[in-house]
């Protein structure tokens, strides 16, 4: 790939990863990730804003990219890491050995990861909150934004330009020909939005409440454009993402959409028996948004993108062998993490000798303070009489959702 020019003297040094890979070792990233750096040149100092791992390829992208620009690694003055994962620093002891003398700033809480991670320790300096540093015509102003999402994360800004570079936050998942949100494609959004709302789902929504406070830090800021480290550059309008992040962070504890997502699984057919029933119960309310995905055929990284947003989830897992089907409890574990909290929940499966699903489901359900609306099990098939309970378990949810003010 090309540097993307974003004003002058200001580019994007993007990485592409191809979609064989897990994101964070878990994620699938069937649309690939892009992972970017920046460029920012002044007068007097040239700044690298964030880095790659060499993960394939990025590191050779990046390289390629700055000698596109005229830049070897030893005309970098500065390197500032905002955020410390090592899809962002792990070729940090590289571009050291080729640049003895560059200047790692970052966050003090930084400062013994880089330690721990990278055993480096010369030529690192922590900056505070609101401090600035001078490159000859242009300003970088650095903001803590703790906990977005890890403790040490903190935000650039190009005080000239109004230029944000906000790493992990206002990232996305996918692969874009297109650098800028005024030259995407229609295809191109129709894969933005859905793998945006994935990337915050798997990596953000624990730290919603984090995510809410930078947010309110940065209210005063005039932001002209976001430059995100993973995802696309947001020049024409950037309060488009940060609403789209705010209202995705507000569903951590205020109100969410009505949607209902069922997740479920089944051994032999007799779970999945009932999903019919269920959906045909919320349909039975209109105005409400349902998603349905079978487990382990999908993995919870798609599940959790609506649950996430959704007011109701319904969980339908056989007893298998006196405990809940081991991908249900994987994807509840998952939601737990992911802190989908308070929403309305309801169970249904099948159970052969003995139940036993329940006892082990009880605990997620108060571990995230969900409203446990009923459930239907059942020994074997599914009768006439359990299908009707799941239908007016269903429309029971649907319509407490849809009387929510």
């Amino acid at each position: 790939m090309n540097p993307d020019k974003i004003i002058e003297n200001v580019f994007r040094l993007p990485a592409t990863v191809c979609c064989k890979e897990l994101f964070e070792g878990i994620w699938p990233i069937p649309n690939g990730v892009m992972i970017n750096s920046y460029i920012v040149k002044g007068k007097d100092k040239t700044v690298l804003i964030d880095y790659v791992k060499d993960w394939d390829g990025a590191e050779e992208d990046v390289n390629s990219e700055l000698a596109a620009l005229n830049i070897k690694e030893k005309d970098i003055d500065y390197l500032v890491i905002n955020h410390m994962e090592p899809d962002h620093t792990g070729a940090l002891v590289d571009i050291v050995k080729k640049n003895p003398d560059i200047k790692i700033l970052c966050s003090k809480k930084a400062v013994p990861l880089i330690e721990a991670f990278y055993g480096l320790t010369e030529n690192i300096f922590s900056v505070d909150d609101g401090e600035t540093l001078d490159i000859g015509g242009k300003t970088l102003k650095f903001f803590m934004t703790p906990n977005i999402h890890w403790p040490e994360t903190m935000m650039t800004y190009l005080v000239e330009d109004k230029i944000l570079f906000s790493c992990d936050a206002f990232g996305a998942y996918g692969v874009y020909k297109n650098s800028f949100d005024d030259q995407l494609t229609k295809e191109e959004w129709d894969l933005l939005l859905p793998e945006t709302e994935r990337y915050f789902a798997n990596i953000i929504s624990s730290f919603s409440t984090f995510c809410l406070k930078g947010l309110k830090k940065l209210e005063n800021v005039e932001i002209k454009t976001v430059c995100p480290s993973h995802g696309i550059i947001w020049r024409k309008d950037p309060a488009k993402v940060i609403s789209w992040y705010s209202r995705l962070a507000s569903y951590a504890s205020g109100k969410r959409e009505k949607e209902i997502t069922i997740v479920w699984s089944s051994m032999y057919g007799n779970t999945e028996a009932l999903v019919d029933s269920f959906i045909a119960g919320i349909e039975s309310v209109p105005g409400v948004k349902i998603h349905v995905f079978q487990v382990p055929q999908t993995h919870e990284s798609f599940v959790l993108e609506k649950a996430w947003k959704s007011e109701g989830i319904i969980v339908g897992m056989p007893t298998y062998e006196y405990k809940m089907f081991p991908p249900m409890f994987n994807v509840l574990d998952q939601m737990d993490r992911s802190h989908i909290t308070k929403r309305k929940i309801a169970r249904f499966g099948s159970y052969g000798w003995s139940g036993g699903a329940l006892k082990q489901f009880l605990p997620f359900v108060e571990s995230m303070k969900l409203d446990f609306l009923g459930e239907v099990e059942y020994q074997g098939a599914p009768r006439d009489e359990d299908k009707q309970n799941a239908f007016d378990l269903a429309a029971k949810m649907a319509k407490q959702i849809m009387d929510e003010k």
